[in-house]
């Protein structure tokens, strides 16, 4: 089944240019000689000015010098990909992406990551950050580029921030909105593709499924053996609950009482309904125990971290 997961994150000055390291595998690419593996599947970059656009590592570095300290650098969208779709199809989608979310306005740079998941499958995954200074045709060097932007005298400053000024709502809204539209192309190119699976990007509330959504974990957290068991046991249980489909106890027996059958009938369907509830009430226990367990793993590493510091 395809992960909905779309994530927005703002780099502050300082960060830019080890972000895009970091999202580009570098180092990685430094061990090459010694066989390092690497989940990087795909990278790029477009939209740079001339003095970055052979290497985008200098735009970000000259963005985290010149920019005002407590400014922005880039907004990040890290989007859960398709594991259904092969690498080359995933590139589309995401070529598509940039080009209907970015097109020719913002420097860009994008890679996929593909490492394993829990359950040893795949889990593609693309970090696209770009810088919201907006491309006018001016020319300008570096540390022009990062100024304050002139209204009156565009040359004469550096390139406009786009989408600044805005309220914690006309953000939430934004954000809301980019995600339907990111499930519209990745469905459309899931039924382009002959793919059956599809994502909803809406809450569990939303979508009136009752179900608690799974706590993140920190990267050191993933790696703990005991809270990974603990985790694909409580998902275990909960796709068991789902198979079963037991639909709401409460109205089915309600409706059983209210049909115009036999007493005999309705007897033999309640004494079912009570197997199969029963049945439910101990996976919906076993869930609850992993949940729990998982939690008390979850702040143990919490607990032993802040003992280390």
């Amino acid at each position: 089944m395809a992960i909905a997961r779309l994530s927005v994150k703002v780099g502050k000055a300082g960060k830019a240019a080890p972000h895009a390291e970091y999202i580009d595998r570098d180092e990685e690419k430094k061990l090459k000689q010694e066989q390092a593996e690497t989940d990087l599947e795909h990278s790029d970059y477009g939209n740079m000015p001339k003095w970055a656009e052979h290497n985008p590592i200098t735009f970000w570095e000259a963005a985290d010098l010149y920019e005002r300290k407590n400014g922005s650098t880039y907004r990040e969208y890290e989007i859960a990909l398709p594991r259904e779709m092969n690498a080359e199809q995933r590139l589309e989608l995401v070529e598509d992406f940039i080009q209907s979310e970015i097109g020719s306005k913002y420097p860009y740079q994008f890679a996929i990551h593909n490492p394993k998941a829990m359950d040893g499958n795949d889990q593609p995954h693309v970090h696209l950050m770009f810088n919201e200074r907006l491309q006018d045709g001016i020319e300008r060097d570096p540390e022009q580029y990062f100024k304050r932007y002139n209204s009156k005298n565009p040359e004469r400053g550096g390139a406009k921030k786009d989408n600044t000024g805005k309220s914690y709502q006309e953000r939430k809204t934004d954000i809301k909105d980019l995600r339907q539209r990111w499930a519209d192309l990745c469905n459309s190119h899931l039924e382009k593709h002959q793919i059956d699976s599809r994502i909803d990007m809406r809450s569990y509330k939303e979508q009136g499924i009752e179900k608690e959504p799974e706590k993140k974990l920190l990267p050191s957290q993933a790696k703990d053996p005991e809270i990974r068991e603990a985790l694909q046991q409580s998902r275990t249980a909960y796709k068991e609950l789902e198979r079963l489909d037991l639909g709401d106890p409460k109205k089915d027996l309600k409706e059983l009482k209210d049909s115009p059958i036999s007493d005999k009938e309705i007897k033999q369907g309640i004494e079912s309904f009570k197997a199969d509830f029963d049945s439910f009430k101990q996976l919906a226990l076993q869930q609850y125990k992993e949940q729990q367990k998982l939690e008390r793993e979850q702040q143990k590493t919490m607990s032993y971290k802040g003992m280390s510091r």
